[in-house]
């Protein structure tokens, strides 16, 4: 059976009654020897205690006015009616008070201690109010029964106001009626007396208080103050601070240990959350915050000890096909695989205190610290040849190789930057231009590298509003049917001729439009003009009637998602027919979300018009695709064209997508036909259409129509 808990709340019960038995025997000999001097002191006169009456009651009147006025000032002067009420009905509550009022300077009332204030902004009018409204210190002035007693209120030197107490004569007149006499000549000794019992009952009041202060002190203030200590070291991070171990049976013995279980808990649970949030989830390597903080201490320790670092910042290259193609947990286990590489690189040629993290998605960052006298930079450049070499080589993922590579920026200190902001964008900035020189390399910072992405961003900005300004124009290279050699339409190519640099390169660009987002708005743009020009070939041309324009569309405009809608409604604008009208998108562009893409081409097909697929042959889809994502034909890329005469396997590549398209149902398009030869050997394995600078070169609109004429 579990022992009955006397517990600190029956404590404090019992502690209480005691006091209050106590405290009624002390009240009740005070009483009893009060009654006994009053029966000695009878004899005293009316008029001395009326004198000793009165004077007690105005020196009290005027010590709590002064004081009450005192008090009122802030509150009066920040019109604070809440804190004045609250002082007011404390004065009102004291025994003989009959009103507090205070005024303004004009004497209008301002509270008077009632809740709803029902005298606020009245006059005073009663016949002790005239004087109050001059006065410089406190002042009393007595009617009948009342006494008045009344004080300004000022901060500084500014009169803020007054407050006036009424204090009641009726207890005063009642005292002197109850003691109807002159004190005896006994009143010394009798006095001495009651001191002397005054005395006793202090001293063992004040005997109690200690000993309750005491019990208190040891048994409840002592152990909350241990427990707000240990608090405020948690609250300081320190999870080890002391919490005072107990065995006491009562409310205070749980509450310390229910603190211990806390504070075991947070120090838990603190543990866990720095993990996460330090730790990458997938790889298990220190994330961005983890290395931010790393790198701030390096860069702060090497500052003094004139020590170099090198920064190696990381990316793989087309990673995004491998999350499109076999799927986003095969890109995981990619992720997984290249991080058990660069760990195993860098353990063999890192050297001491390397540090690796992964910043999100395919981006990883290395830091290299410098021996005394040694070269950070020839190390970081042997540390990137060999990343590069071992992470070009294919990784196995769910038994199919997958061939990635990984670009490298790098960035030094204090060589290249002196803070760490800097030092990161530069080794980004270095990375880009490992991205720009052909992806699979490394590149270390430059200046050079800072006027190009400078270039950039001007380039963008140029761009912006360009079609308006008429700067970005089409051009219309031809297509032709390879069985008759006829003219059956022509791709409609953006060109730039930017005002101070002239023709400027597709290929920079609509790079960056892409990038910026700037495409989203030319995109329509030149899908219009292009229906217009085309409507206007077939409207002015007698034999142009059956002529088709390609557009090409970019994959953030696919992404919009409002694309077939776009379509229509530039071919109601324009008048062209639908089937005159050819969509181009690449192949990346098309797989990325193959099931939403495939809502919006069947929609654009039901419409009637043309779905192509450009640069077929350079992702990682493969003819298997076209089965799924429906399509009226594919653009054999360039790269297979070129070298067609002279590599059997781009031959052989060639035919087999020639072969494979026309069993699906599907229409190919040859692009960069150059030679004749290519011309004649791919109408002999039965292309259906070929553009090329041997068929013809992208022309203005107007020579294009000269072209037809």
């Amino acid at each position: 059976m579990k022992p009955s808990r006397f517990g600190l709340q029956a404590r404090f019960a019992v502690l209480a009654v005691a006091m209050l038995l106590l405290t009624l025997a002390l009240v009740a000999l005070v009483l009893q020897r009060q009654n006994e001097l009053h029966r000695e002191v009878r004899s005293l006169g009316l008029q001395a205690i009326d004198d000793f009456s009165s004077r007690r009651l105005l020196s009290q009147g005027e010590t709590q006015v002064l004081q009450l006025a005192d008090s009122l000032v802030n509150p009066l002067y920040y019109f604070d009616l809440e804190t004045i009420g609250t002082a007011l009905r404390q004065v009102l509550r004291q025994p003989d008070v009959t009103y507090v009022i205070v005024y303004d300077n004009d004497g209008q009332v301002i509270h008077d201690g009632s809740p709803d204030i029902s005298t606020y902004g009245q006059t005073m009018s009663d016949p002790l109010a005239y004087e109050v409204l001059s006065i410089t210190g406190a002042h009393v002035q007595a009617s009948g029964e009342l006494l008045d007693v009344a004080a300004p209120i000022r901060i500084g030197d500014q009169r803020l106001g007054g407050v006036r107490v009424g204090y009641s004569l009726d207890a005063v007149k009642a005292d002197e009626r109850q003691i109807g006499g002159i004190m005896s000549g006994r009143l010394r000794e009798v006095s001495r007396s009651q001191l002397l019992w005054v005395g006793l009952l202090l001293a063992s009041l004040v005997a109690l208080l200690a000993m309750i202060g005491l019990v208190l002190q040891r048994r409840l203030v002592s152990p909350i103050r241990q427990l707000a200590d240990a608090a405020r070291g948690i609250e300081a991070g320190n999870f080890e601070a002391a919490v005072p171990a107990t065995r006491r049976a009562d409310e205070i013995g749980d509450l310390v240990r229910a603190f211990s279980h806390m504070r075991d808990s947070i120090m838990r649970h603190d543990r866990d959350i720095r993990r996460m949030a330090y730790t990458d989830a997938l790889t298990g390597l220190s994330n961005r915050l983890a290395f931010r903080e790393v790198l701030d201490q390096r860069v702060a320790e090497s500052n003094g000890a004139a020590r170099q670092l090198a920064l190696l910042f990381t990316d793989i290259d087309d990673f995004k096909r491998v999350n499109d193609t076999i799927g986003h947990d095969a890109g995981d286990e990619v992720l997984m695989q290249f991080t058990g590489r660069i760990g195993e690189v860098i353990d063999a040629h890192g050297g001491e205190g390397a540090v690796l993290a992964r910043f999100g998605g395919d981006e990883f960052v290395i830091l290299l610290q410098g021996d005394p006298g040694g070269d950070i930079r020839e190390r970081a450049g042997r540390l990137a040849e060999v990343l590069v070499e071992e992470l070009g080589r294919p990784i196995t993922v769910r038994g199919r190789p997958v061939f990635l590579g990984i670009s490298i920026g790098i960035a030094l200190f204090p060589e290249d930057a002196t803070d760490v902001p800097s030092l990161l964008k530069n080794g980004d900035i270095a990375m880009y231009q490992a991205k720009v020189a052909g992806k699979s390399c490394y590149r270390f910072y430059s200046r050079v590298m800072d006027q190009a992405v400078e270039r950039r961003v001007r380039m963008e900005q140029d761009l912006r509003g360009a079609w308006e300004r008429g700067e970005l124009s089409l051009a219309y290279q031809p297509l032709y049917r390879l069985s008759d050699g006829k003219l059956v339409g022509a791709e409609a190519l953006l060109r730039w001729r930017h005002p101070e640099h002239g023709q400027v390169s597709p290929a920079l660009f609509v790079d960056v439009a892409e990038q910026s987002g700037l495409i989203e708005a030319i995109g329509p743009q030149v899908l219009r003009a292009a229906c217009m020009d085309a409507r206007g070939w077939q409207r002015d041309l007698p034999g142009a009637q059956g002529l088709f324009v390609s557009v090409n569309v970019s994959p953030r405009q696919l992404r919009a998602g409002d694309l077939a809608a776009t379509t229509e409604a530039v071919l109601r604008e324009s008048g062209l027919a639908p089937q005159h009208l050819h969509i181009e998108l690449t192949e990346t562009a098309v797989i990325a979300d193959e099931a939403r893409v495939s809502s919006v081409l069947a929609r654009l097909r039901n419409s009637g018009v043309k779905v192509w697929l450009d640069d077929f042959g350079t992702g990682f889809s493969g003819l298997s695709h076209l089965r799924r994502v429906p399509v009226d034909g594919v653009k054999i890329d360039r790269s297979f064209i070129a070298d067609v005469l002279r590599d059997p396997d781009d031959l052989a590549l060639t035919t087999a997508i020639i072969a494979m398209a026309h069993s699906l149902g599907i229409q190919v398009v040859a692009e960069g036909v150059e030679k004749e030869g290519q011309y004649a050997i791919l109408r002999e394995r039965g292309c259906d259409m070929a553009q090329g600078y041997w068929l013809g070169h992208p022309v203005a609109n107007a020579e294009f129509k000269r072209l037809l004429a």
